[in-house]
């Protein structure tokens, strides 16, 4: 497999596991939505109140989980694999002397083929120390010595 078709096939599964929960995500809203208009025909009094105030605040919560995975979609959007470049940046294919890592969207490891690779973002603690780099650079992270080989 070249590095195109595995950049293309890596930010596939980014989308996908995205569309995922953004999906699960929308059916979690629906049902507390559901269980709202529920909550609102039963009777009156402190069970019904405490009832109604913990959905709203799942509610709450389940808007900001949807608001950090359209962040998501959006960063998905902008990565461009077709861009070849010296240094480390988003989109890039890093190989290292310890595994290759798709810096893209933190999902962790993915196999494509019988290999594993390392889908992590930017902002990330190995993306932090992986971005910028380039060729030959090394660098330590979590006990291990790295070493970048090549960027695609």
């Amino acid at each position: 497999m070249t590095d195109k078709e595995l950049k293309i096939a890596l930010l596939e599964h980014c989308q996908n596991t995205v569309m995922k929960r953004f999906e699960k995500i929308k059916q979690t809203i629906a049902g507390i939505e559901e269980s709202l208009v529920e909550e609102s025909k039963s009777s009156a009094g402190d069970k019904h109140e405490t009832g109604r105030a913990m959905l709203q605040i799942d509610r709450e919560n389940a808007g900001k989980q949807l608001q950090e995975i359209e962040n998501l979609q959006a960063l998905v959007k902008k990565i461009d694999i077709t861009k070849a470049s010296d240094y480390v940046r988003l989109g890039s294919l890093v190989y290292t002397n310890n595994g290759t890592y798709f810096m893209s969207i933190s999902i962790g490891q993915v196999t494509v083929g019988k290999t594993n690779y390392f889908c992590v973002a930017l902002q990330s603690p190995i993306g932090q120390l992986l971005s910028g780099a380039v060729k030959g650079d090394g660098f330590s992270f979590n006990g291990r010595d790295l070493v970048v080989k090549s960027i695609s």
